[in-house]
């Protein structure tokens, strides 16, 4: 009988211990099947984060200091693909011309570290950072430039009007051995099959870049071109088409710190950490064209205390 009356003053205590909105809500969670206190935590600890955040943000540069950590790790970003023997290859077929290759980066920061992939074949993944980002866009600028491939022969860089050898991507290159229209797609260095010839298309036109309001399948800048011979490079090499996205994004932060630090600025306005970002999304006309960029830069007012130059679209 004591045992029994212990058990009902327990539930008592139990009941007046559980609110009844909580009551309510459990219900609700388990009816719907959703996950109503999941949300609730979530919110809390967003809102916990905002907090924490305004707290060790003393002032707005250092806000721009925390979204270009993001944007711009100081350690690099590790690419997908790996460089194999596509660097002697540029070499060998007259794409790269060593002793102009010499001349331009040998005297940079982190210049010598990067020629030992025109020598010699090797497992190392590509990878993009403040030091060889020079490098990088005019390397693959070159592999875009040289690579036989439907976008260049059939896309708009061939269309009736367009001026091929006078655009930057073309009439810009001069770090080859051979006259840049001499190159232009005259090389098979990535073999594609008709069904990656496809998906080069589909990815690049997805692409686009801050310096013009060209996609990627019309690379008619060193950028555009660069872009280009990645995504063959990484479509050959089986990397799955949404990595391809966030590679590009990495490559056109580096290349464009100014607008994608702009942009992580803007996301962040929105409560959108910039490692939630869509890469796919972020790539498109909206945001990452000539004309997105600008309509960026005007929502957030520019970003103050940022002081990042990027590159330009000469070798």
């Amino acid at each position: 009988m004591k045992k029994r009356n212990l058990k009902l003053k327990t539930k008592k205590i139990l009941y007046k211990a559980i609110p009844l909105w909580l009551v309510f809500v459990l219900i609700f969670n388990s009816v719907i099947g959703f996950g109503f206190l999941e949300y609730l935590i979530m919110k809390r600890n967003f809102n916990q984060y905002v907090v924490a955040l305004s707290k060790t943000t003393k002032n707005p540069d250092e806000l721009v200091q925390i979204l270009k950590q993001q944007v711009l790790p100081q350690k690099g970003y590790v690419l997908s693909v790996v460089w194999g023997d596509i660097g002697k290859q540029l070499l060998d077929s007259g794409a790269i011309d060593k002793q102009k290759y010499d001349q331009q980066f040998v005297n940079e920061p982190g210049g010598k570290d990067m020629m030992q992939y025109l020598d010699r074949f090797s497992v190392n993944h590509m990878a993009i950072n403040e030091k060889n980002s020079h490098f990088m866009v005019n390397t693959l600028w070159a592999l875009g430039l040289i690579n036989k491939s439907k976008a260049l022969d059939e896309g708009p860089m061939r269309e009736e009007g367009v001026e091929t050898g006078n655009m930057a991507s073309t009439g810009g290159w001069t770090l080859g051995s051979k006259p840049a229209m001499e190159l232009y797609s005259s090389k098979s260095l990535i073999n594609l099959t008709p069904e990656q010839e496809e998906l080069v298309k589909k990815i690049a036109s997805n692409i686009y870049r801050p310096c013009c309001g060209n996609s990627t399948y019309f690379p008619d800048c060193n950028h555009g071109m660069a872009a280009l011979g990645y995504i063959e490079l990484a479509v050959k090499q089986g990397v799955p088409e949404q990595k391809i996205y966030k590679d590009i994004l990495a490559l056109n932060s580096f290349w464009f710190p100014q607008q994608y630090v702009n942009l992580a600025a803007y996301f962040n306005k929105q409560g959108v950490t910039w490692q939630k970002v869509d890469p796919k999304l972020v790539l498109g006309i909206d945001y990452s064209s000539g004309q997105g960029a600008a309509k960026i830069q005007q929502a957030i007012q520019d970003v103050p205390g940022l002081d990042v130059k990027g590159g330009g679209c000469g070798a």
